[in-house]
């Protein structure tokens, strides 16, 4: 399950030219459903939005120390079934999507749990499977990615790029150096 969350003044839904769903500040989420994704994800990924500390404490102006309940702000969800396709070969395939019966009733249950673990009111979607107009003012703009899996390249520390002046040279004693040209330095 995939959400992308986006820190907003406002946002809104529409469908046929009437609004159906509004909040004031708070998280626009947009939640993904993938084909093999389950209650655990559900639980995983509510916990993920909820804790998300992406306000300021005005208090003190430091960023990043509240989440969505410390300001007592609302959350609109809106399903988002193409945040699972794959556009390698240019046009989206929507395999890795979760079936539009069966997603509708794992939404459904998202919805649920999201206000169980805050409050039913705060809480606010657009239609599943209607074609919505979607407005929002995003503040920032601060806009997060959540998945409810844990991917191997989250795990994997940022890669060290060699600047210019040290490319393909290696201090005597420094990191790059072989055992074995150490041993010879050593000798010397």
């Amino acid at each position: 399950m995939r959400a992308i969350v986006q820190r907003v003044s406002s946002a809104s839904v529409t469908v046929d030219n009437e609004v159906i769903s509004s909040i004031g500040r708070g998280l626009m989420v947009l939640v993904g459903i993938g084909r093999d994704d389950t209650a655990s994800d559900i639980e995983t990924l509510t916990k993920q939005i909820l804790s998300l500390k992406a306000f300021s404490d005005e208090s003190t102006g430091t960023m990043w120390k509240k989440n969505v309940k410390d300001i007592d702000g609302e959350v609109l969800c809106v399903s988002q079934f193409t945040l699972f396709a794959n556009t390698s070969k240019g046009k989206p395939d929507f395999h890795r999507a979760m079936a539009s019966g069966p997603s509708r009733d794992l939404y459904g249950s998202f919805l649920k749990r999201i206000g169980e673990l805050y409050r039913p009111e705060k809480i606010k979607d657009g239609r599943f499977g209607a074609m919505m107009d979607v407005r929002l003012t995003n503040e920032g703009p601060v806009t997060f990615t959540l998945d409810s899996r844990k991917f191997e390249y989250v795990d994997q520390p940022p890669a060290q790029v060699p600047s210019k002046s040290t490319a393909g040279a290696v201090k005597k004693g420094g990191a790059g150096e072989s055992e074995k040209a150490a041993a010879a330095r050593a000798e010397s």
